[in-house]
Order: structure tokens, then sequence, then C-alpha cells
């Protein structure tokens, strides 16, 4: 290796595909990837949240990024938006799976929470599945065999620390409501975070003779303005006692994406302040 350990963590020029780009993590995913001197391609259902995005880290950082209209449950359209943009850039050197559903729990009251286990409904389970679960697979299937055709590419799947670790619904209760009615984190969130790290590990070895690199990153939770009470009691699990900074993950998804981590593969990189240690 002849390159210096600053000139790995750079990757000038190169397309990064960002599903569900116009969300909270995308965008800080695609600060990174421009830090790095990467091109951030923002895919979303909400194409003009996507754009908007777009428009913003392009202005900030005086480079190129673009936001897409993308539905990753729909095959037919992962495919069209990948020969697009294939168009467009010539080759697409990173896929970053982050789009996921992550339904917060909003019951009348009076009515048992559909968030439990025995309600849950099933038409939530599908979607919650198809945009996180068949959504990544989706697109690595897609997209992964465009980088198989070059023999290089990246993949990260963002997975989560209740990828590793069930939640712990005691955050959750509410004080003075029976069991049966006490709200709680819903079954597909954990599901689906548990299939993106074998997702990426059956891919990992499935594509390793291809060139293409595939790892997972778990991050814990990220401060986002949740009321007092819940911050304290997931603190209470966290050993360093607060949650995560929606910017602290920047440098790791760099390192992931680029050269830095050239001989990493079929990985899960756990950044959760100390959680699943416990």
């Amino acid at each position: 290796m002849t390159d210096s350990p600053q000139s790995r963590f750079r990757i000038n020029g190169s397309a990064a595909v960002i599903t569900g780009g116009a969300g909270l993590l995308g965008y800080h995913h695609a600060r990174a990837i421009m830090s790095a001197g990467g091109i951030p391609l923002l895919l979303d259902i909400n194409e003009n949240q996507a754009r908007e995005k777009a428009k913003l880290l392009s202005d900030t950082f005086s480079g190129e990024c673009y936001g897409y209209y993308a539905d990753i449950t729909d095959k037919k359209n992962v495919q069209e938006i990948c020969s697009q943009l294939t168009d467009q850039f010539g080759s697409l050197d990173i896929l970053i799976n982050n789009a996921a559903n992550d339904p917060k729990v909003t019951d009348k009251p009076g009515e048992k929470p559909w968030s439990r286990f025995e309600q849950f409904p099933e038409m939530v389970w599908d979607r919650d599945v198809a945009v996180a679960l068949k959504g990544s697979f989706l697109c690595s299937q897609v997209f992964g065999s465009e980088m198989a055709t070059r023999r290089k590419g990246v993949i990260l799947n963002i997975a989560s620390d209740l990828g590793i670790i069930a939640p712990d619904q005691r955050i959750y209760r509410k004080e003075g409501i029976s069991d049966d009615m006490q709200p709680v984190k819903p079954v597909t969130y954990s599901v689906v975070k548990h299939g993106i790290i074998g997702l990426t590990r059956y891919l990992a070895t499935y594509w390793a003779d291809k060139g293409i690199r595939v790892n997972a990153l778990s991050p814990g939770g990220v401060y986002n303005g949740q009321p007092p009470e819940f911050v304290q009691k997931l603190t209470n699990l966290i050993p360093m006692g607060r949650m995560a900074d929606a910017d602290e993950y920047q440098c790791a998804v760099i390192f992931l994406v680029t050269d830095a981590s050239s001989y990493m593969t079929g990985s899960v990189l756990s950044i959760d302040g100390g959680r699943t240690c416990w």
C-alpha cells in the first residue's frame, strides 16, 4: 500500500446513492460524502424534500449533490433510476441503504396501542418490511449488480443498535396504565434492522470475488427533540450517558465507504455510546 493514510479517506468524484436521502441521517450521510469529495445522490419518496436537501448541501459545500424521486419498493422504478444515474454519472460507486420507516406511537386515549405485538397491524408490517428490508434488497440487487459488472463498489447498510439487541420496552412505559395498554417499540423496526445485518453478511460473501465490499453501521439513538422523560430513560441504558448528535456518525460513514476500510467486509460497526455492551 503506497497511498498515504489521509488520501485513503477521499472519494473524489465518486457517485454515492443514498436511499432515504431526505431524512435526518440521510442528510448527514450526504454531508459525509461531500466532505470526502464524493457526489451524493439523494433518493427519496419525497422528491421535493430530496431536492431541497440536495440544494442546501450543494450551496454549503460548493459542490455537486442531487435529489431524485424513487420508490425503492418497486423494482422497475429502482431499475429506471439506476439506468438514469448510470447514464448521468458513468458509474455508481457507493450505495448507502438508509431508508426505513420508524413509526411513532400515537394512540388515542382508551384504545389499545396498535404498536403492541398482539394488535400490530399486518398493513404496517408489510409497509415497514417493504421499505427497509425489501428496499435494501432491491437496491442492492440493482445497483450492486451494476457494481459487480465493473468489479468495484461499496455498499453500506444502515442498521441499528436494535438490530443487535431487543428494544427495552421499559423506556416507553407510562405510569398509571395497565400492562396491556402500554405503548411499545413496534416489532418491525427491530426485525428489519436484524434483517439488514443478515443481508450485509450475505452480500459480503456473495460478491467478495467481484470487488464489492459490504458493511453495516449500527447507530444508537439520535437526539431529535424527543420528550425529556424518554431521553432520560434511554440515556440510563447508555454507558456514555447521552444520545448521539445527528452529525456524530459522519466520520464512520467516511471510513466505511472509502479505501480507509479496504480490508473490511461483512462487518457491523456499532456506534451506540456503549449501549450494546450492557
